[in-house]
């Protein structure tokens, strides 16, 4: 965590050449990173609370930090699928356990400032570690998915996107089942 946060360019040339498998990945990295939004949510929500709601019901902030903490583990996953299909667009090849590094690895900044969720009122600042996220993204792309330095900018983009569409789908989805979520 410390290293790409502070020189990911070493790290990720790093991190590509380290055998992995997705159930490694999520064991040791996603399953402990992905808990930071949850549990940073669920305490929110019940120490502070919502703007013009108050704190909720310890159920109920129980249950949103659940249906995130899902939504944190699923998301990499499928995005990562999602970008595996979309290399070969962009002169790109790895595979799904490459995609599933980068996706994860650029997620860092995200699940570490999702402490922010403590104080509800400051979840616009998320935008920060997501700006750090999508630079992590650009710079992960030619170690993990081996990209041409004329295709990195354009499969960013269209990885970016791809990662949005999967965050609205998996929020439809909650929102379908009358499952609650706050945050991003």
């Amino acid at each position: 965590v410390v290293g790409m946060l502070k020189d990911p360019t070493f790290e990720w040339r790093t991190i590509s050449g380290e055998p992995d498998d997705i159930q490694s990945m999520y064991m040791n990295y996603i399953i402990p990173l992905a808990a930071i939004p949850a549990v940073a949510m669920f305490l929110g929500l019940t120490i502070i609370g919502v703007p013009f709601i108050g704190r909720l019901s310890f159920i109920t902030a129980l249950a949103t930090a659940i249906v995130l903490y899902l939504q944190t583990l699923i998301a990499p996953l499928v995005a990562a699928i999602v970008i595996e299909q979309l290399a070969p667009r962009f002169s790109s090849s790895g595979s799904t356990v490459d995609a599933l590094k980068l996706v994860a690895y650029a997620s860092t900044p995200v699940w570490i400032g999702s402490v922010i969720y403590l104080i509800i009122y400051l979840t616009p600042l998320m935008i920060v570690p997501i700006i750090f996220a999508v630079y992590l993204f650009y710079l992960g792309l030619p170690p993990m998915l081996k990209t041409h330095p004329n295709n990195v900018v354009p499969f960013m983009l269209v990885s970016f996107l791809a990662i949005v569409v999967v965050n609205i789908f998996l929020r439809l989805l909650l929102w379908v089942f009358g499952l609650p979520q706050y945050g991003i």
